[in-house]
C-alpha cells in the first residue's frame, strides 16, 4: 500500500494506528466504506469542512452514518451560520480532494470538532488523505496529532 501524507505523519509521530484500503477509483459513501471493510458504519466517520458567515473556514468529523446539522455545528464554534464549502474550493484549500479529506494533515490548521458519538468506540476510522485508504486510531492518540474538542453534531 504506499503511504499517504496522514501515514507517513503518524508514522513519524510513532502514534499508533491502523491503516485500511481498498480499490476505488472515486468517491464512495462512508457506508459504503464500511461495508467494504467488513467494519460498524457507526466507527467510520467523514470529514466535512465548512465556511461561516465570517469566511472562517471549520473541519467537522461525523458518522458515515449521519448528516451534520449546520444549525449545531454553527452554534458549536459560535458562528451565526455555517455551510459546507464547494467541491472545487476543497483541494485548494486543504490539499485533499472531495471523498479523501482527513483531519489530519490539511495545508493549513482550522478548527476542528468530532461528532460526540466517537466516543463511544475504542477507535474511529477515518480517511488516510487519498480515495481508497482509511486509518484507524483513538481519540486519544489523535490528540497527539491535532486538536480537537467533541460535540454533539448531528440530528
Amino acid at each position: 500500500m504506499e503511504k499517504t501524507n496522514v501515514m507517513r505523519i503518524l508514522d513519524q509521530k510513532k502514534i499508533p494506528h491502523m491503516e485500511f484500503s481498498y480499490p476505488c477509483e472515486e468517491a464512495i459513501s462512508g457506508m459504503e466504506i464500511a461495508e467494504v471493510l467488513g467494519q460498524n458504519p457507526k466507527q467510520v466517520f467523514k470529514t466535512l469542512v465548512t465556511v461561516a458567515a465570517s469566511k472562517r473556514n471549520y473541519v467537522f468529523v461525523v458518522p458515515a452514518t449521519s448528516e451534520l446539522d449546520l444549525k449545531k455545528a454553527a452554534k458549536v464554534v459560535g458562528e451565526k451560520k455555517i455551510e459546507m464549502i464547494k467541491s472545487k474550493e476543497l483541494l485548494p484549500l486543504t490539499g485533499y480532494v472531495h471523498g479523501g479529506c482527513s483531519p489530519i494533515g490539511m495545508k493549513k490548521f482550522f478548527t476542528t470538532t468530532i461528532d460526540i458519538s466517537a466516543e463511544n468506540f475504542e477507535t474511529i476510522i477515518f480517511s488516510a488523505g487519498k480515495i481508497g485508504c482509511q486509518v484507524e486510531m483513538s481519540l486519544d492518540d489523535l490528540k497527539k496529532v491535532i486538536n480537537f474538542k467533541t460535540a454533539e453534531l448531528c440530528g
